[in-house]
């Protein structure tokens, strides 16, 4: 079995206890990467591979835990080879919590919790996405999957009386407090990390946790009308009181039955001092916390549609225009934490595993990240350098298959030997191969069409290694593993 070089590097810090598991898990990542939304079966190609992947999952011995932490310390390693460049670096860490969902499973799955309805059943999973700060995700740096107790169901009125670490939010307070620890393992100076959140970490106990100097926060608010120190009162009314410094344009991005758009929004911004919770004790409340608000609101939507109004807290400094547009942009990127899960779901179809208890799936899990991953890095970097060589990024007999296919497909004339597309043109034609049409309007590539073309591209790949290690076929003048002219013929179609 050939074994991808980018699975082997991303797992190089497993330890699974056994040599043989760490090999098996870097098969099945391979295998899992070159099959999107394949089943498990058809992914392994044979029925020994499928047990044995079931097999390991099945495993007591295997921790997701320490699988999750190799790609997490692979993430943390690349992170900071980028800071070793002695120039400042900005990292976002953006978080989001989403369902995994079993319905149709139930009965043959066991320690499942309900989720949002009671009729929706499964496991809850919270995850925190690197991204550099010109949109590429790095790794998930912080993973957690529970199911909620169903004995718990029915009882959300009573939330409100209990502490935070009592409650699921605490999730973010423990996530954050993960990271940081990592964080001061490392030795990056020069580099800030922002945590980014939507409305559900618009907590008081998460925006007034301790922090080191180099952690920031970045969170959307949920609760407008927190009280503040000042005549305002309340938060909205505060920032709403200030002027308007200017409008900004911004990519709405589709979710639902919303379409993307470009939307116009003013902005504001205020320095404003958060007062702690009044319906604690006066014991229990803590300080006022300090931060900026910042407020954008979307002006002339068109008919129908709702306007987007962003109300932003965050520990980060305001001093100017430039600065909101900034931390509008850092906001919006938490998008991609959003695309990690729909990846995770949609394109390694993790809610269609046939495995019975949660343990299993919480392993399957750990696997499936890396894959989920790539796939989405892939997708982003390639339109941050587009014009970088394809080559160290696919397999040499990969980018070969993908060129000749584009060739011969076009009836354009080739070359030899053939040299690497970048990693832009290799994006885009893998994307054809799943159905993107290119068009003038069309736009970049996604990662869904990515995944559908990624598929073929593996068979395409391997009946090309195939031809060329099995015909063996040495010509004078052709560098070793090369075919002739004819040879190609064959494998394109045209001998």
């Amino acid at each position: 079995m050939h074994t991808k070089a980018w699975v082997a590097d991303e797992l190089q810090y497993a330890q699974l206890g056994d040599t043989r598991r760490h090999q098996r898990l870097i098969r099945i990542v391979s295998d899992m990467a070159d099959h999107p939304t394949a089943t498990i079966p058809e992914s392994c190609g044979s029925w020994s591979a499928t047990k044995a992947a079931y097999r390991f999952w099945s495993n007591p011995h295997v921790d997701a835990a320490s699988i999750r932490q190799a790609h997490q310390q692979r993430t943390f390693a690349r992170l900071a080879e980028r800071s070793d460049t002695g120039e400042p670096q900005t990292f976002l860490i953006v978080q989001d919590t989403t369902n995994l969902t079993f319905n149709t499973q139930r009965r043959r799955k066991q320690d499942l919790g309900y989720l949002d309805h009671a009729n929706q059943w499964g496991l809850k999973q919270h995850s925190a996405l690197a991204v550099s700060s010109e949109g590429v995700p790095q790794g998930i740096v912080y993973q957690e999957i529970w199911a909620r107790d169903p004995d718990n169901y029915g009882k959300k009125h009573q939330r409100r009386k209990k502490n935070t670490q009592d409650k699921e939010s605490q999730r973010w307070i423990r996530t954050t407090q993960a990271i940081q620890e990592k964080l001061q393992e490392q030795d990056t100076p020069n580099t800030r990390w922002i945590m980014v959140a939507d409305r559900e970490a618009d907590l008081y106990d998460y925006l007034a946790m301790e922090r080191p100097r180099n952690v920031e926060l970045l969170v959307r608010v949920a609760q407008t009308h927190r009280c503040v120190h000042g005549e305002a009162g309340h938060l909205l009314q505060a920032v709403q009181d200030s002027p308007i410094v200017g409008t900004v344009q911004v990519e709405i991005q589709p979710s639902g039955n919303r379409s993307a758009r470009q939307a116009t929004l003013t902005v504001r911004y205020q320095k404003l001092r958060l007062k702690p919770p009044q319906n604690r004790k006066v014991a229990d409340r803590g300080p006022e916390v300090p931060g900026w608000v910042i407020l954008a609101e979307e002006v002339t939507p068109a008919e129908g549609i709702k306007p987007i109004v962003w109300v932003l807290w965050s520990s980060l400094e305001v001093a100017c225009f430039e600065d909101a547009v900034l931390y509008l942009h850092y906001y919006a990127l938490r998008w991609l934490v959003e695309r990690y899960h729909f990846v995770l779901k949609g394109g390694c179809c993790v809610e269609e595993l046939q495995l019975a208890t949660a343990d299993r799936i919480e392993r399957a899990v750990a696997t499936l990240n890396v894959v989920a991953w790539r796939l989405l890095w892939l997708t982003y970097e390639s339109r941050r350098c587009p014009e970088q060589s394809c080559d160290g990024i696919l397999e040499s007999h990969e980018w070969e298959a993908l060129a000749l296919h584009r060739h011969q497909k076009h009836g354009e004339p080739m070359s030899f030997p053939l040299t690497p597309p970048t990693l832009a043109q290799a994006v885009t034609w893998i994307a054809q191969l799943g159905g993107f049409l290119g068009r003038r309007g069309d736009g970049e590539p996604g990662v869904k069409t990515l995944w559908r073309g990624l598929r073929h591209l593996h068979d395409l790949a391997s009946m090309w290694r195939l031809c060329r290690d099995s015909i063996g076929t040495q010509h004078s003048g052709d560098p070793p593993g090369s075919l002739s002219l004819p040879d190609l013929n064959l494998f394109v179609g045209k001998g």
